[in-house]
């Protein structure tokens, strides 16, 4: 499947926000939407009014492109998060949430979800003791992810280490500095999920 290759802060300036697509670079003034938050393009200053489609439109398009997942996988992560007991737009939140590469970056083992994608295709993280190189890997309440031993070597993990520590956790996450481990401790709820997602327009959209 193809992946964007462009440039990431085009996307942060098209929804008119940041979308941390550069991990820890986004923090700081050298980010290119402190520079240019004005929507890409020639046209990209528009005074026209958007519709209610649009507004879901860009909902769906920001949660999208948050989690690095293409239309038709989101699709199917919508269709399968509607017909789970619960609220659709948190069962869509907590399947988006508890994919591996996310869990490996909310961990602290990876400075934004793309560097998380790739740490996991290369084949550095192993799950309840049985590797894994799927990106998309949904994990589970009680499931131990760490990094393979054979990788804590890498100049990568030794270099990080500081990073690591310094990272802010949701607290359904639980990670060993020292061991390179983490668990997941139970399901996020909607409020340990990104506050500043919509779900409910996504909802809307798809419903149309």
């Amino acid at each position: 499947m193809s992946r964007y290759r462009g440039p990431v802060s085009r996307l942060c300036r098209r929804e008119g926000m940041k979308l941390f697509l550069k991990g820890a670079k986004c923090y700081t003034k050298k980010c290119p939407f402190e520079r240019r938050p004005n929507p890409p393009g020639q046209h990209g200053i528009r005074r026209r009014k958007m519709s209610e489609y649009g507004v879901q439109l860009r909902e769906k398009q920001k949660m999208r492109r948050i989690y690095s997942v293409h239309e038709r996988q989101f699709k199917k992560y919508f269709d399968a998060a509607e017909h789970r007991p619960g609220v659709t737009g948190e069962n869509l939140l907590r399947l988006l949430e508890t994919r591996l590469d996310n869990v490996v970056y909310r961990m602290g083992f990876a400075s934004s979800r793309a560097q998380a994608r790739q740490l996991v295709s290369h084949g550095h993280f192993v799950i309840n003791g049985r590797q894994t190189t799927v990106p998309s890997h949904q994990v589970r309440e009680g499931d131990l992810v760490e990094v393979r031993p054979t990788s804590r070597k890498a100049p990568y993990f030794k270099n990080a280490a500081d990073v690591i520590r310094g990272a802010q956790r949701p607290d359904w996450l639980n990670v060993d500095v020292d061991k390179l481990t983490g668990n997941v401790t139970a399901l996020p709820r909607r409020d340990q999920m990104p506050l500043e997602l919509n779900e409910q327009l996504v909802v809307e959209y798809y419903s149309r």
